[in-house]
């Protein structure tokens, strides 16, 4: 799998699990879940218009474009929420559960 970051000269932050569309991943101490994602993966989410897979675009909050889903069907937002060891995150809008929101029908 490719990813869209690269981590340059790591040394020393500890790694720990998150589950990914329930796949186990690896993050480092500090990434928020946005670094965590694109360092793994090239793409960060579906989006919820389906038009396609999403990257995130401002980095900061503030423009709506990396909301994932915790396994319990919480809407977060990628960029601001720190990593934690044994989070799981659903990008993949066929895999979040009914009710929940977007509910995309294609």
């Amino acid at each position: 799998m490719s990813s869209r970051f690269v981590r340059v000269a790591e040394t020393g932050r500890k790694t720990f699990d998150l589950i990914v569309d329930g796949v186990p991943t690896q993050a480092a101490e500090g990434d928020t879940l946005m670094v965590a994602l694109l360092t793994t993966h090239d793409t960060l989410r579906d989006s919820e218009f389906g038009d396609g897979r999403r990257a995130g675009f401002c980095l900061m909050g503030a423009c709506q474009d990396c909301w994932v889903w915790t396994a319990e069907g919480e809407r977060i937002r990628a960029c601001t929420t720190p990593a934690a060891p044994g989070m799981s995150i659903v990008t993949r809008a066929a895999l979040v559960g009914e009710g929940v929101w977007p509910r995309v029908r294609m």
